[in-house]
């Protein structure tokens, strides 16, 4: 009986270390160094420049996976998996491409690749928190300005009664469009192509807006950075817009 016991208690003890670890590396970790009144999918274009917008801070972070550790530096100092893999993310001798290279200069740990893995994740569990008004889980995600959109919307949903049943298909492409060294900040925009159900319905149940069976297309463009310079591998989702 006590062997039984003990072999369940280390299977449990397995699915606690996992679910940890799977949250850290979702969470990220610190290691202290247009519809009125807003539409967070409609932002206007103005919210980014043509390489990015945001803003420098260390509040709410977006983390993306694989940007915790420096990667094995080439002699020249470039990291090896980044490098070998840049000019599949954009051609080589663009403008893209160059200021991925800034970059990747300024911080070695940044690979785009894994960064768009993240990204994708990041955006999922951002759009679902949303439909959901879940507002503890998009204040871990987003800059200041954007939480504070989001959450206007939330409360002009939540003024009105209505509710919004949300399903994530999934996402068909996620691509790196623009990218920036400012000073020490980094900004990479991302655009992704993403399919979706949403139906908001109002006090008494009734459709008010989208369809239950019908899988909407959706393009968002939205920019994320971080500061190069300071140990937190974590990025901040602080530019959003949305392509009819």
């Amino acid at each position: 009986m006590s062997e039984i016991f003990d072999v369940y208690n280390i299977i449990f003890l397995a699915l606690a270390i996992f679910i940890f670890l799977r949250l850290r590396s979702v969470l990220g970790k610190r290691t202290g160094n247009e519809r009125p009144p807003f539409d967070p999918y409609s932002a206007p274009k103005e919210n980014r420049s043509r390489n990015g917008a945001g803003e420098n801070g260390s509040d709410n972070v977006i983390p993306l996976p694989g940007q915790t550790e420096p990667m094995d530096l080439e002699p020249e100092g470039e990291p090896a998996t980044s490098a070998a893999t840049l000019d599949k993310v954009a051609p080589k001798g663009s403008a893209l491409n160059e200021a991925l290279r800034q970059i990747l200069s300024a911080d070695r740990s940044f690979d785009p690749s894994q960064f768009l893995e993240g990204a994708k994740y990041a955006y999922e569990m951002i759009v679902t928190a949303y439909a959901n008004g879940d507002r503890k889980m998009l204040k871990n995600l987003l800059s200041k300005e954007v939480y504070e959109g989001f959450v206007a919307a939330i409360q002009d949903r939540e003024s009105r009664k209505e509710t919004v049943d949300f399903t994530f298909v999934g996402i068909d492409k996620a691509e790196i469009i623009e990218a920036a060294l400012k000073d020490s900040n980094a900004q990479v925009t991302v655009r992704f192509q993403s399919e979706l159900i949403s139906v908001t319905r109002d006090r008494d149940g009734n459709v008010v807006d989208g369809d239950a069976s019908k899988v909407s297309d959706v393009t968002d463009i939205w920019t994320f950075a971080r500061d190069t310079t300071s140990r937190d591998p974590n990025w901040k989702l602080v530019a959003t817009e949305s392509i009819e």
